[in-house]
């Protein structure tokens, strides 16, 4: 038979059962029991008509047909038959015949019937063209399909697309969308321009579609990059200045940096930020980074009003703290309001009261939800602004009798936009200009606007013209760095979209407006920063953010007034009093830390209230900026050294979550890669490709550290010399080990004072050892300095910057390592020695798993042989027997280390410092650059032992690598 044949007579029985029978071989011992149960004084084996030969091409089972060799089956009967193997062998010939009917090898259509050269594709629409045995059958399969597409029509009845791209319609749809994931007001301008991912209730952009990667780097570096940042949730808080302070001050320590009640903040001419704590607990249970913003001071009030911006994922966890402390239990849940309230998610057709006795429209079943233009009663639903998908019956507000403080939950409600790179002030002068007076007739009339009336009062236009002037001011500086950090500036702006250019252009600064400036003014705002009088902005009131989100001028109706300007392209003339905006200008320092690349990455936050998005985003695009995503605001951290939430904050809550849902993800697309594509990290010596045990290295560290130097080199003398059959124990102990006692949580040092000795410690230089710098006089590092300082910070960790002294590019979750005295004697030899090497490991594991693997299924084997030929003693009565449980080397994965880990330590010839949590090729130092975290107590113990030329000098290796690289470790405060 041919090959082509056979594959065809292979694809048509590939459904059939290959055998039937319980037997091992065709061939039978004398006086063995008969394959159907029976036996009996037959012919020998030895007769050639008894036994039938084996075939070439099959050895065992059954074989269908006649064969070559013409052998042939005894004709005689059995004299005796066993009950229970001959009821086995019929019951696997019934479920054979079962299998085989009920299951179709082909398509379940009557054409199936009928031969290949039979068949037409007319006789889908003709079922005449049939054979008259199988037209009844065919018109009833048709009938059949015809009621099936009449119901799926009537159950979907989409609309045409023009009347699904009506505005009504569209937003209707745009809001059914929303509800598990909120839309920014920027959405549909990214969902066109980047890849948007879903996460924290929100659906945000994550990184261009575009290759953009370079020119997002170079506009932070020279000119502007653009971000949006209204996903972040704002927390207002009311009451007095005292009992906010005290309220405040449980969650913070001084020691970490300024709190709530620094001066300049305290005022609102600052921006501050800091870490949150749980009320009484520093330095452990931290809850995330904060940044918070104080309303400047009213003459005589003692009311003050902050925002405090939280990332999404610490909302909850903060917002129930702000509750404990300030004893705000009673929740105020808002009334139904005709606009600036959440309330208006609802529809208008689902929120008016019904009068009593009107009959209930009832849907019809099988329909879509979708608002008739016939039957509408109301006016189109508004587009909606704010977080819109929120319940109304959700608390937005808190109130406490005992100290009278008032939370709100402002999430949505202010905008803020993120303009990062030395240029952006420049694109901020040309884009805004300061709001105009209105001219004296809509002074005298009354008004239901909100920037009439304040041109009524003298001291608040005034005030106007005071923050203009400091406004013109910014076109004088060369860049954003010369203002203090974090200063804030208050104004008035007319609507952007008055004075878009016509083409996209690159906002630079002008050099006659910097001419013009007064070197006076100039200086005393680079020095002073703005007045305190000047920070103040409208934006605080909450009747003038609703006020301007209401009357907004639309899209039409400002095409409409451009329409009907006498000279085409010029400015409207007057300025429509509705097209005034309150704003908030402030400065975000760029990088502060260390020595190196002072102030990159500053810029500035533009704050606006809600529904006001789109009309300063395309301004702002039309000056040339660059717009980035998640992805580099994870690029401007790493630039920045600086730790971004919540990757680098692993003892906060949100930060144990993230590590535990990337763990997931990473393992999950390891899986998903050819076992013989996959990296073996055990090979490799890679404990934790995936996560960082953190808890695990600051426990085992904090052993080594009590026990002292003998038990560190012990422990790392056994971890060279072990054999394997200690690594296969390690491999096999999945027991707990019983805790002996209380377990202590890690934490991060975030102490300043202790952070400036351990970075003295480190002889910080530059990034390639180039440049000294001059440190004060600071406590020496000895025995005693390094007991002190271990004693108060025992299972801690420290955030750290690593600059490779040579090639290469370090990854995630890379191993910071300590280097030995024959390691450091590498460094004297130059640039030729690139580092030691890891010798390779053994992968017991797998040799485990396929060992557990064959035993299993010899088992089985073995298991079916018994069932197939029972002893004497079962032949009168049948037993089953259950099947053993898998061993646990069925749960693991080839390559990657199970659960729970060996020693971090002192699994690999050099000892493991910690791991490296952001890595990349930095653009701004030309060389590969690392971020992460190291134990504080095994960095003092490599500190101690290694000499002053050297010292601060570690090993990096990453997950999928032998090679160790000489880096520098950097502590920059």
């Amino acid at each position: 038979m041919s090959a082509a044949k056979v594959k065809m007579r292979q694809k048509k029985l590939r459904n059939q059962p290959a055998s039937v029978q319980f037997v091992s071989s065709p061939v039978r011992e004398e006086g063995s029991p008969h394959p159907n149960g029976g036996g009996g004084d037959g012919p020998s084996d030895k007769d050639p008509l008894t036994v039938r030969k084996k075939s070439s091409h099959q050895q065992t089972g059954w074989v269908r047909g006649h064969q070559k060799d013409g052998g042939v089956y005894a004709d005689k009967m059995p004299q005796y038959i066993t009950a229970g193997v001959f009821a086995r062998a019929r019951a696997a010939e019934v479920r054979a015949m079962l299998k085989a009917v009920t299951k179709t090898t082909g398509s379940c259509h009557v054409f199936g019937a009928l031969p290949k050269h039979m068949r037409r594709r007319a006789m889908s629409h003709n079922t005449k063209r049939l054979p008259c045995r199988l037209r009844e059958m065919a018109n009833k399969m048709r009938e059949k399909c015809l009621q099936g597409s009449f119901k799926k029509k009537a159950h979907s009845k989409n609309k045409s697309r023009k009347a699904r791209r009506r505005h009504g319609n569209m937003l209707l749809e745009f809001n059914r969308r929303q509800r598990k994931n909120v839309w920014l007001e920027t959405h549909i301008w990214h969902a066109k321009r980047f890849h948007m991912v879903k996460k924290w209730g929100y659906c945000l952009g994550d990184r261009p579609t575009l290759k953009c990667y370079r020119p997002c780097y170079r506009a932070m570096s020279s000119h502007c990059l653009l971000q949006d940042l209204s996903y972040y949730c704002c927390l207002e808080l009311q009451g007095e200045e005292d009992k906010l302070l005290d309220c405040l001050s449980q969650l913070t320590s001084k020691e970490t940096g300024p709190t709530f009640a620094q001066r300049l903040c305290l005022s609102g001419q600052r921006q501050g930020s800091v870490v949150l704590y749980r009320a009484g607990q520093f330095p452990s249970q931290a809850l995330g980074p904060v940044t918070f913003l104080w309303r400047p001071r009213s003459l005589g009030s003692v009311h003050r009003q902050m925002w405090t911006w939280v990332h999404p994922t610490l909302k909850q966890d903060i917002l129930s703290e702000f509750l404990s402390v300030c004893q705000c239990h009673e929740a105020v849940v808002p009334l139904p309001m005709p606009y600036g309230t959440r309330t208006e998610a609802i529809s208008t057709k689902d929120s008016e009261p019904k009068p009593d006795g009107a009959p209930e429209i009832k849907q019809a079943p099988g329909t879509k939800r979708k608002q008739s233009q016939k039957d509408a009663s109301g006016p189109p639903p508004k587009k909606i602004f704010g977080d819109g998908t929120r319940s109304p019956d959700t608390p937005v507000t808190w109130k406490s009798n005992s100290t009278g403080i008032l939370i709100n939950d402002l999430t949505m409600e202010i905008v803020r936009y993120r303009l990062i790179g030395p240029q952006s002030h420049s694109v901020l002068a040309d884009a805004l200009e300061a709001a105009t007076n209105c001219d004296d007739m809509s002074k005298s009339q009354p008004s239901c606007l909100w920037w009439p009336d304040h041109c009524k009062d003298e001291h608040k236009m005034k005030l106007h013209q005071q923050q203009t002037d400091v406004f013109h001011l910014l076109k004088g500086i060369y860049s954003t760095a010369e203002l203090p950090p974090g200063t804030v500036l208050g104004l008035t702006v007319d609507d952007p979209r008055l004075n878009i250019p016509a083409k996209r252009v690159k906002a630079l600064p002008c050099v006659k407006e910097t001419q013009e400036v007064d070197d006076d003014k100039r200086k005393a705002l680079s020095l002073g920063g703005v007045p305190e009088h000047c920070c103040q902005s409208f934006l605080w009131e909450q009747s003038v953010r609703n006020n301007v989100t209401e009357k907004k001028i639309s899209e039409q109706d400002l095409n409409r007034m451009r329409s009907e300007v006498l000279v085409p392209g010029s400015r409207l003339s007057p300025i429509p009093p509705q097209c005034r905006v309150p704003i908030l200008l402030v400065q975000q320092p760029g990088k502060q830390e260390g020595h190196e690349m002072n102030s990159w990455g500053v810029g500035w936050d533009l704050l606006l209230p809600k529904g006001w998005g789109m009309a300063f985003w395309i301004p702002l695009v039309y000056r040339g900026v660059r717009i980035g995503g998640l992805k580099m605001s994870l690029t401007h951290s790493q630039n920045k050294g600086v730790p971004h939430f919540p990757n680098d904050y692993p003892d906060c809550p949100a930060g144990a979550r993230f590590q535990e849902d990337q763990e997931s993800e990473l393992l999950e697309k390891f899986k998903r890669r050819p076992p013989a594509k996959r990296t073996n990290y055990i090979k490799h010596g890679c404990l934790a490709p995936f996560c960082c045990p953190w808890q695990q290295l600051a426990e085992e560290w904090d052993v080594i550290g009590s026990d002292g130097e003998d038990k560190k080199g012990d422990i790392q003398a056994k971890s060279t010399s072990r054999g394997d059959t200690a690594i296969q124990s390690e491999i096999m102990s999945h027991h707990e080990v019983p805790a002996t006692k209380l377990q202590t949580h890690f934490t991060v040092l975030r102490n300043r004072k202790s952070l400036r000795l351990l970075s003295s410690w480190c002889r910080p230089t530059s990034c390639k050892g180039q440049r000294l710098y001059c440190v004060k006089e600071t406590l020496p590092l000895d025995h005693a300095a390094k007991m002190s300082f271990q004693a108060s910070h025992g299972m801690t960790l420290v955030w750290v910057r690593l600059s490779l002294l040579l090639k290469g590019k370090p990854d995630p979750h890379a191993m910071v390592c300590v280097p030995t005295a024959d390691d450091l004697k590498l460094l004297n030899q130059g640039p030729v020695s690139s580092g030691p090497q890891e010798p390779p490991h053994k992968d017991l594991l797998k040799s485990t798993i396929k060992h557990s693997k064959k035993g299993a299924k010899k088992r089985a084997s073995d298991n079916s042989k018994s069932k197939d030929t029972p002893s004497a003693s079962d032949q009168k009565t049948t037993t089953f027997e259950k099947p053993q449980s898998s061993s646990p080397a069925s749960d693991f994965v080839l390559g990657v280390w199970p659960n729970p880990l060996p020693s971090v330590t002192s699994h690999c010839s050099r000892l493991t410092l910690g791991w490296v949590t952001q890595a990349d090729f930095s653009l701004s130092a030309g060389s590969g650059e690392a971020l992460g975290f190291v134990s504080v107590t095994g960095l003092i113990h490599t500190l101690i032992s290694q000499p002053l030329e050297h010292r601060g000098m570690v090993l990096l290796r990453n997950p999928m690598s032998l090679q160790y690289r000489f880096a520098k470790i950097n502590i920059e405060v």
